[in-house]
Order: structure tokens, then C-alpha cells, then sequence
């Protein structure tokens, strides 16, 4: 089985665009709301502490995807504009190790 086809990689890529999005912070605020209605008691300082390393995660993790999205944009942008570079234009749909594989490829064929 190839990795592009392994159900681990891809759910560990839609695991990760999914906590890029608004709703990623809905769901830390409804979990620290439970925290507060079922076991105020250890919602301390570590606890807090906790959930702001979640919330910081959550943010780092959005600013990282827009600049990602951006990024292919302008790409996707330049690749329309050369019909050369048409061969590599679905490789954004590929898991992260065959992206890695492709560019190994092309890095050892220059």
C-alpha cells in the first residue's frame, strides 16, 4: 500500500487543516467551558496554563496555513502561466511524504 493511499496519513492531514480552522477554536472554548462546569476545582493555574498552550497552538496553526494558502495561490498563479509546469500542477493533492519523495527526485535529477 502505497502512503498516499494509507487512511493514517490522510486523516493526520485533515486532523491538521481541520485545527486551522474557526470552528478549532470553538471547540477549546466548549472544552474549557466543560472544564469549568464539571471540575472547576482543577481548573488552576496548570490548568490555565493548558488551555493557553492550546489556544497558542490553535493560532500558530491558523497563521501557518494562510501563509501556506497564500503561498500556493501565487504558485498555482505562476504554474498557469508556464505550460511547461503543468506535469506538477495536482501535486498539492499528494500526502506530505510523497510531496517529499517528488521533490527528493527532482532535487537528485538536477
Amino acid at each position: 500500500m502505497s502512503m498516499a493511499n494509507h487512511p493514517i496519513t490522510s486523516l493526520l492531514t485533515s486532523i491538521g487543516t481541520l485545527t486551522s480552522r474557526p470552528a478549532a477554536f470553538l471547540v477549546l472554548l466548549a472544552y474549557a467551558a466543560l472544564w469549568v462546569v464539571f471540575d472547576r476545582e482543577s481548573l488552576n493555574w496548570h490548568g490555565a496554563a493548558t488551555l493557553s498552550t492550546w489556544a497558542m497552538t490553535l493560532f500558530i496553526q491558523r497563521a501557518e496555513h494562510r501563509d501556506t494558502q497564500a503561498i500556493h495561490a501565487k504558485l498555482d498563479e505562476m504554474l498557469r502561466s508556464n505550460s511547461a509546469a503543468s506535469n506538477i500542477t495536482r501535486i498539492d493533492d499528494e500526502e506530505p511524504e510523497e510531496i517529499e519523495k517528488h521533490r527528493s527526485r527532482t532535487q537528485q535529477g538536477d
